[in-house]
């Protein structure tokens, strides 16, 4: 490779890491759980992970899977449109639908590629496409993808969605979509999504949400951010995965309109040039929206340790992002003392990642927790203690 290529990236490199932002993965040797073994050979509590209702190692969704290995093989070797749909596919892709109410659904690799295949299909450079400033990077990067003109309001922010929604009239767009997380996954807050579908219905525009971190688990029966408002019926597309709650391989899906995902089939690039979901992936997937009417005492407890534990760090003296998501991102705000706070954290036998820049803006860093259904109340205690000692020793509480 071309030698001064390669001094300037091991420069970028050196700066990331004497900026106190460069992340290090930690190898973990067993299966997700609350509990997880590291490749040092210590036993941690796991307090980072998008497990929200403890799935990822469940045996009956891992059972689903080895019988789909057998029947179904390895993988597909192949994209949808030749060779590359099972009947499996179809199967969940209706469960999907039927979850969510609508026509139809779609499946790709991850969500990030549903969110980066759909706005250019269904958007032209007559049409506008609405965002959320704080918007995940798959949204962002699909927005960029598309030629419509673009429009951003402030982080849920419906009165500069106004603004935004007369300025793409103004400008004459045909089709206008809004776009937005139903949660938004550094800070655990649930989008506004009944003042944001009335904005909608008043100046005639789509609404798409991503319910990445909602599926499954938010809202009475877990059908996510737009059931906690009661306005399923006014989502016009939702986007979400198979990759956290919902037993946390990967994959991911788009439901909606029979015609909006027709129109992806036919021209999503993510879809139509990327190989079909494995069939294992796909069978677990099925099992475990089979599972979700039957999931009460896991979203209970979700929620019960959540409070507990939202209740016990404020008690502390932390900072705690405000809410009632599972999400609980405890405010550091410095990048360095957030990595040096999760390492002193993984020594006392919890494992928390710190989050900062590029991830979060900068002077927000933080520690991201996240509650699961499989946390038991004595592993919650122990976390609240880990953290309070280390917060006490690193003058971040008195």
């Amino acid at each position: 490779m071309n030698k001064n290529a390669l001094e300037y990236y091991q420069s970028e490199l050196d700066n990331i890491e004497n900026q106190g932002l460069l992340k290090r993965e930690r190898i973990i040797t067993g299966a997700q759980s609350a509990e997880i073994q590291l490749a040092d050979g210590r036993t941690v509590l796991n307090f980072c992970a998008n497990n929200y209702l403890g799935l990822a190692d469940n045996a009956e969704i891992i059972q689903s899977a080895k019988e789909a290995l057998d029947s179904h093989g390895f993988g597909m070797a192949s994209v949808r449109f030749i060779c590359g749909t099972q009947d499996l596919h179809k199967t969940l892709e209706a469960r999907i639908a039927a979850f969510f109410g609508t026509e139809d659904a779609i499946l790709y690799a991850a969500c990030f590629d549903a969110n980066g295949g759909l706005f250019e299909p269904l958007l032209g450079e007559n049409d506008a496409v609405i965002s959320d400033a704080l918007n995940h990077a798959s949204i962002i990067d699909g927005v960029r993808l598309c030629k419509a003109k673009r429009f951003r309001y402030d982080n849920c922010d419906m009165a500069g969605l106004e603004v935004q929604l007369q300025a793409a009239d103004s400008a004459g767009c045909r089709i206008k979509l809004i776009t937005t997380d139903g949660v938004f996954s550094m800070d655990g807050s649930i989008a506004p999504l009944a003042e944001l579908t009335a904005l909608a219905e008043k100046y005639n525009a789509l609404v798409h949400i991503d319910e990445c971190h909602a599926t499954g688990f938010l809202g009475a029966t877990g059908r996510g951010s737009a059931e906690v408002h009661g306005v399923m019926h006014k989502i016009d597309i939702f986007t979400g995965t198979l990759g956290k709650s919902l037993g946390g391989a990967l994959g991911g899906f788009t439901t909606g309109p029979k015609a909006v995902i027709e129109l992806l089939r036919q021209r999503s690039r993510p879809y139509l040039f990327s190989n079909s979901l494995p069939p294992p992936v796909v069978a677990a997937g099925i099992r475990v929206f089979d599972m979700l009417a039957g999931a009460d005492d896991l979203r209970r407890k979700l929620e019960d340790n959540t409070r507990f534990f939202r209740e016990q760090m404020t008690k502390a003296g932390f900072t705690i992002k405000p809410g009632t998501h599972p999400i609980v991102p405890v405010m550091l705000f410095d990048a360095v003392l957030a990595q040096e706070f999760a390492r002193r954290l993984l020594d006392e036998g919890i494992y928390a990642v710190g989050f900062f820049f590029p991830v979060v803006a900068k002077g927000q860093a933080r520690i991201r927790t996240q509650m699961s259904a499989a946390h038991s109340r004595e592993h919650l205690e122990r976390a609240v203690a880990a953290f309070t000692k280390v917060g006490s020793e690193l003058g971040v509480i008195q």
